[in-house]
């Protein structure tokens, strides 16, 4: 039995995902996004957390943010918070992702995609966390900005694991509380 977490990464896609007339867009990356995934990430012990972006502004925006905790006053202020942050990694797209953890971990990882819709070749979270625990492959889950993920990254995928649901119709969680209950179910120690 391996470490579930072991070969997991996570990956927030900025570019391609869809607004809310069903539009491809780029959507903008935000400091809540980075600190509050890293930290959900960090605690249950995912190694990479990726934000895929094209944009090289906001590749200098997440440069400036990590920055500060990694090296500016934040560092030595918040030491957890420079731990937290520290698994990030700022890439152009899926593809670099997928060559990035190939190169890590000497396979490419397993697709398994985010919804809050309802996807064909559903994997279960009992199914998934089985699959970790057993097998060492390197698991990459994706998580989409805006209003998902578009058709182009939602057809590479090789899973989905089911949407969140709740006891409302109600069901547009922001992306920062999909990856905490997400993480949760595949990595809790409960």
């Amino acid at each position: 039995m391996t470490d579930r977490a072991a070969g997991l990464d996570i990956a927030l896609i900025h570019h391609p995902v869809l607004n809310k007339v069903g539009e491809t867009i780029g959507s903008a990356v935000t400091n809540l996004d980075l600190h509050d995934i890293a930290r959900a990430a960090r605690t249950y012990g995912v190694q990479r957390y990726y934000v895929a972006t094209p944009y090289r502004d906001q590749h200098e925006l997440i440069g400036e943010i990590v920055g500060h905790w990694q090296h500016g006053r934040g560092a030595d202020y918040n030491p957890a918070r420079k731990e937290a942050l520290s698994i990030i990694r700022a890439l152009y797209g899926l593809d670099d992702i997928i060559n990035e953890i190939s190169d890590r971990r000497g396979q490419k990882p397993l697709l398994v995609a985010t919804s809050a819709r309802s996807q064909p070749n559903e994997l279960s979270y009992h199914d998934l966390r089985s699959y970790m625990e057993k097998d060492s492959s390197p698991v990459l889950l994706l998580f989409g900005t805006a209003h998902g993920l578009a058709p182009e990254i939602m057809e590479r995928a090789d899973s989905f694991l089911p949407p969140i649901k709740g006891k409302s119709a109600y069901n547009h969680l922001s992306v920062r509380s999909a990856v905490s209950i997400i993480l949760d179910r595949l990595l809790s120690l409960n």
